[in-house]
């Protein structure tokens, strides 16, 4: 069946940087749909050709070596440009119908990208079925909502509840480009297809999990929306508990996205969350030494750029293994990655052999930049008597596999056209992921609850983040990326 997808706020930055380069990447590997249209939709004033012109010159760059310009050729004539205003109800119905006269009466599979503000998400898709738009008579009819989806449960709640008043939730795909990367739909296939790993996937042999998603940029051009965010509303409420949800989950029945999203939903209901107390002992916040020089950021900000949070998930399978969760900007550089610390053996027979948690066999997932895996070990040291060492195996995608890691975004698009939602969030996810994140909010509202640890770029946050592990007889897997 054909497919059209309409891009709202389509001048954005989103557009060129990242949907188009992924959209072509399909149509360059025959993956996209025949018949497939790409419509831009926004207020800057564009004729078809000029913006077909733009992409042009944008995409090679970030396409890069794998673009072809004869390729491209036969992929342009697919794309054209609709200029309207997503808060207006009549340029929305304006917009549905020049894609009537594209579509030309044939039943077609549409998919809006609402690549424009959170705050115009409620109005666009309240256009969408005013204009009939949203309706699936003549095929179906999804939408695909950016992050943030709300700034707190109540928020997202209120934003769930109007989407619905048009929308099924079956149409509704709430994206997160972290779970598009592979090593993240990998981590599925690591648990649930290998015998070796599940059966010691549980507390009599994990002694916890450490997720880290560190950023080696400052805050730089975002830093008006950060202070509005701050880092546990644009790295923990998602990213970080969407990565947490995978590692935790039970297995499913069924690979479909139902089954999928029901142990994720399992695992967040799960999380026990926190008291007052508990924010001041199971939280770190900290902020870069020069955030309060970034043009728009008050010289007052108490904005945590840093956080490290310790989450329990209260559960046969996890009951005392604590999730250690931990993101930061400006830190020493970009490398997201779930590390897996088993527990120490029951007896160490060799002298000089490993003692402390820290010191055991460990599982590191790299998500990010270069996707793979490590599994950390001992073994003797030749000819120096029962010396013990670490050692690792490694898995890297690049060098097991031909071509380049897909980007994200190009096996999210797919499954939206494909009707797959198995790696978008569901509304009661969205809003059990608030309900863990707000409390530690609310406590850090209160002055000094915790301090507010400054420190230096470069590096792997405030210290006082090593010395709340190492109280808890443990110690963070700081490591620039372990693969390369």
């Amino acid at each position: 069946m054909p497919h059209t997808i309409a891009i709202f706020g389509a001048s954005g930055d989103l557009t060129g940087r990242k949907l188009i380069p992924a959209l072509y990447e399909l149509f360059r590997k025959g993956r996209l749909p025949e018949n497939t249209r790409i419509v831009g939709f926004s207020r800057t004033p564009f004729s078809h050709d000029a913006w077909r012109a733009k992409l042009a010159e944008s995409t090679p760059g970030f396409v890069g070596e794998d673009f072809d310009a004869e390729v491209w050729r036969r992929f342009a004539p697919s794309i054209f440009y609709h200029s309207g205003n997503a808060d207006s109800v009549e340029d929305v119905a304006a917009l549905g119908g020049f894609l009537d006269e594209l579509e030309a009466g044939v039943e077609t599979e549409r998919v809006y990208y609402l690549s424009v503000a959170p705050q115009l998400y409620a109005t666009a898709v309240a256009h969408l079925g005013a204009a009939g738009m949203a309706a699936e008579d003549r095929g179906s009819r999804r939408v695909v909502v950016e992050k943030p989806f709300g700034h707190d449960r109540d928020s997202a709640r209120e934003l769930n509840l109007k989407l619905h008043e048009v929308l099924q939730e079956h149409q509704i795909y709430r994206i997160d480009h972290y779970l598009g990367k592979e090593t993240v739909q990998n981590v599925l296939v690591l648990r649930f297809a290998n015998s070796i790993f599940e059966p010691i996937w549980n507390r009599n042999y994990v002694d916890h999990v450490q997720i880290t998603a560190a950023e080696d940029l400052v805050v730089g051009r975002r830093a008006a929306y950060y202070e509005t965010a701050g880092v546990l509303r644009d790295m923990f409420q998602n990213h970080l508990l969407q990565l947490m949800t995978f590692t935790a989950m039970e297995p499913p029945s069924r690979f479909d996205a139902d089954s999928i999203r029901d142990e994720k939903v399992k695992v967040l209901r799960s999380v026990r969350i926190m008291k007052p107390e508990e924010v001041y002992t199971d939280t770190i916040r900290g902020q870069y030494r020069k955030y309060r020089d970034e043009p728009g950021v008050s010289p007052e900000s108490e904005t945590a750029t840093f956080a490290a949070v310790k989450l329990h998930v209260e559960n046969w399978r996890w009951k005392g293994v604590p999730f250690l969760l931990r993101s930061g900007k400006a830190m020493t550089c970009r490398t997201t990655q779930i590390v897996i610390q088993f527990r120490e053996t029951p007896h160490m027979m060799f002298e000089g052999g490993p003692r402390a948690a820290w010191q055991a066999n460990r599982l590191v997932i790299q998500v990010q930049p270069a996707e793979g895996i490590q599994l950390h070990f001992h073994t003797k040291v030749p000819d120096a008597g029962m010396k013990l060492r670490m050692t690792d195996l490694n898995f890297n995608f690049r060098e097991k596999f031909a071509g380049r890691m897909p980007e994200a975004y190009q096996r999210l698009l797919l499954d939206v056209m494909q009707g797959d939602a198995s790696l978008f969030s569901r509304a009661d996810e969205v809003e059990l992921a608030w309900s863990i994140i707000d409390p530690i909010e609310r406590g850090w509202k209160r002055p000094g609850w915790p301090p507010l640890a400054l420190y230096e770029a470069g590096g792997w946050g405030p210290p006082n983040a090593a010395e709340w592990m190492c109280k808890q007889y443990r110690e963070w897997f700081d490591y620039c990326p372990v693969l390369k």
